[in-house]
């Protein structure tokens, strides 16, 4: 295909610019607007914590005796230090924008608008400028592009580091320019830096080609001179040996062994490759079957679902690969078009040893579940590229073909507007096409967001100064995971520090820490989970230690309409003490102590030892004539110090239904009497007797 002639190729550079400046703006937009609180991908907050570290000069965390408290998300902790499991350079990324606008999704713009650009230098190169222009277009609309560049994830970055290193690596192999070919080093070391096994599988053609054409040069000229490809490819695989030993000191340095990534000391059974894989508490037997089962469904659903017209712009792309295949038997079509197309076959057959294609599927065979619904087949991110640009290449060859057959048979004046209408048509049609692709998961995306922020309401609210905040477990002892907007610090010395609420003797040392800052427990009545569709409904109440040698409790509990008996029980590490109340009334009060080494219900018989630190739970059951139950339950954080004891004030309160503890689901909402049903009222005091 011919450079066209008349003003376009003055045009397509500024056209190519706009494309990009749009790309920006948009991904910037559904950043601000759709993920303002993240995604449903917790490794967002593991990037930000990063960036947050890099630009205070640290590489990992330094919690001591609290890391358990203070772990984040994807975080190794090794001997009170936490360090992440991932590369530093998407979080660097995101510091730069941090550090000059205070805000990280400026990055997010930026790359969006970079790898767009970058599409259009390379579709330049493999074809021409009108290519690269509709390639720019065509990679800036796919659905994977604009919602997963919209998060802090490591694909848009990395692939924006894989763009620089084609391109510079193909201009210094057409100008023999050995200054691009040390660049093109820098960009895919870099790149190595950030992602490995991403970094590798997108250079693979571009090495198969460097080793061509080293071999090629050695076989015709020998060794003296030195060949300029065998220059130009020793100085791109010195810089990105370079940055392979940058990689190795890092590990070094957190891991303590070099060949020991962050990743796999977090995960040793989490890498490529077939057997066992195992991360945390998820585990399968990744078999090759299943292999190309996962990845057989998760290109199907790229090829559909996340690339520019789904099956449409698909086909484009298999038409323009075709049509360029014809034309690579020409010495200036040798190098771009065909190592581009290479790209078709290492990614995908690269993935097919990641288990990770095989997790973003919840269920097997269905688009709408798991990550892969909300942001796509992300680990396939760089096969954008080479897709928009052949697609391209498919529309243009096209619209070349019909303005030469529309022009044969009509003149001027009528070809014009024919042509104009073909266009404009050929444009709706994509659009037609696109829009819905887009608007299903933004529209997902959203009712995650509409969760996030109906949870993070009572937080939003308060105005905290010099607060310590406990934060709830739903998913393990992970902070992040899910609330990934609330992160710490990295000195954990901010305006509010995020802890997780834990057992009572690792509450304590946490308030023992912090002994100057106010003292909040955030929580919630209902199930987490990762259905937009079920909602909690919050609470963040204040704390505060009594202590005293003597604490005296009191709780009063109200009793809803047809309870005709009662069993109010106390019990700590094994000890219980109860009594029964019949025809219980409207309400019931019990009165209860704690003093060093027990704790003691009025009305009972018997004491119960409380040594050390313990929790001391007290229920109050009402049942009805039909045996069905009501139970009021409150967990009371108990430390014995000094021939003193000390409380946690109020205790978390739960009220459940036909069991006699249910969690999160039972949690007690004093400022919300509605979210119980008619007589339910639960009030706690404890004082210094």
């Amino acid at each position: 295909m011919n450079r066209p002639s008349g003003r376009w190729p003055d045009r397509e550079p500024l056209l190519a610019g706009c494309i990009a400046a749009l790309a920006a703006v948009a991904v910037f937009a559904v950043a601000s607007v759709v993920f303002p609180y993240h995604s449903v991908n917790h490794d967002e907050g593991v990037y930000l914590q990063q960036a947050a570290m890099l630009l205070e000069g640290q590489l990992q965390l330094h919690a001591g005796d609290l890391a358990g408290a203070f772990r984040p998300w994807f975080f190794v902790e090794d001997g009170g230090r936490l360090y992440p499991k991932y590369a530093p350079v998407p979080a660097a990324m995101y510091a730069v924008s941090m550090a000059l606008f205070g805000e990280p999704r400026v990055t997010l713009a930026a790359i969006a608008g970079g790898n767009a650009l970058l599409v259009y230098v390379l579709g330049t190169m493999a074809f021409d400028r009108r290519v690269g222009v509709v390639a720019a277009a065509t990679f800036a609309a796919a659905p994977m592009t604009l919602v997963t560049s919209s998060v802090f994830l490591p694909y848009a970055p990395t692939t924006l580091l894989n763009l620089l290193f084609a391109v510079w690596y193909l201009r210094g192999a057409r100008r023999r320019d050995r200054r691009y070919a040390a660049a093109a080093g820098l960009a895919i070391g870099l790149a190595f830096f950030a992602r490995p096994y991403t970094a590798v599988l997108f250079a693979a053609p571009f090495i198969a080609h460097a080793l061509w054409t080293v071999g090629s040069a050695l076989h015709e000229k020998g060794l003296r001179p030195l060949p300029g490809p065998l220059v130009r490819n020793a100085l791109t695989a010195v810089g990105g040996l370079s940055f392979v030993g940058l990689t190795l000191a890092y590990n070094a340095v957190l891991t303590g062994s070099p060949l020991v990534f962050p990743f796999a000391a977090f995960a040793p059974m989490d890498g490529p490759g077939f057997g066992r894989r195992r991360i945390l508490e998820h585990a399968i037997e990744y078999t090759p079957a299943l292999a190309l089962e996962a990845n057989a469904h998760v290109l199907q659903y790229l090829a559909t679902r996340w690339f520019t017209a789904g099956t449409l712009g698909t086909a484009c792309a298999a038409c323009g690969l075709v049509l360029a295949a014809r034309r690579w038997r020409e010495p200036e079509d040798r190098v771009a078009g065909p190592i581009l197309s290479g790209l078709f076959l290492t990614v995908p057959l690269g993935n097919v040893f990641f288990w990770g294609n095989f997790n973003i599927l919840a269920t097997m065979g269905d688009p709408n579940d798991g990550l892969i619904a909300s942001l796509g087949p992300f680990y396939h991110f760089d096969l954008l590229v080479p897709l928009s640009i052949f697609a391209a290449a498919g529309v243009v060859a096209g619209w070349r073909w019909i303005a030469v057959r529309v022009r044969e048979r009509a003149s001027r004046p009528v070809a014009r507007p024919v042509l104009a209408a073909v266009l404009i048509a050929s444009l709706a049609l994509a659009g037609a096409a696109t829009a819905p692709l887009v608007a299903e998961p933004i529209e997902r995306n959203a009712e995650y967001t509409a969760k996030y922020e109906t949870a993070y309401e009572p937080i939003e609210a308060a105005e905290f100064d010099e607060a310590l905040v406990f934060m709830p477990t739903p998913y393990g002892e992970w902070q992040n995971h899910p609330f990934q907007s609330l992160r710490n610090d990295p000195g954990f010395d901010g305006s509010v520090v995020y802890a997780l609420d834990r057992d009572p003797a690792e509450d304590f040392a946490v308030l023992d820490a912090y002994p100057d800052r106010t003292a909040y427990r955030y929580a919630y009545r209902g199930e987490w989970t990762p259905d937009p569709d079920e909602h909690v409904t919050p609470k963040l109440e204040t704390l505060s230690v009594r202590s005293g040698d003597r604490l005296a409790g009191e709780t009063t509990v109200g009793v809803p309409a047809n309870v005709d008996r009662a069993t109010v029980r106390l019990e700590s590490d094994g000890e219980v003490a109860e009594y029964g109340i019949d025809g219980p009334g409207e309400r019931i009060t019990v009165n209860w102590t704690l003093e060093p080494g027990a704790a003691r219900l009025e009305g009972a018989d018997s004491t119960v030892g409380v040594e050390g630190t313990e929790e001391v739970v007290l229920t109050v059951t009402l049942v009805q004539p039909d045996g069905s139950t009501l139970t009021y339950r409150q967990e009371t954080a108990v430390r014995e110090e000094d021939r003193r004891v000390e409380a946690i004030a109020p205790p978390e309160r739960t009220v459940c239904t036909l069991v006699t503890r249910c969690g999160s689901e039972g949690t007690y909402l004093p400022e919300n009497p509605n979210a119980h049903r008619e007589g339910v009222s639960f009030e706690t005091r404890i004082e210094p007797a």
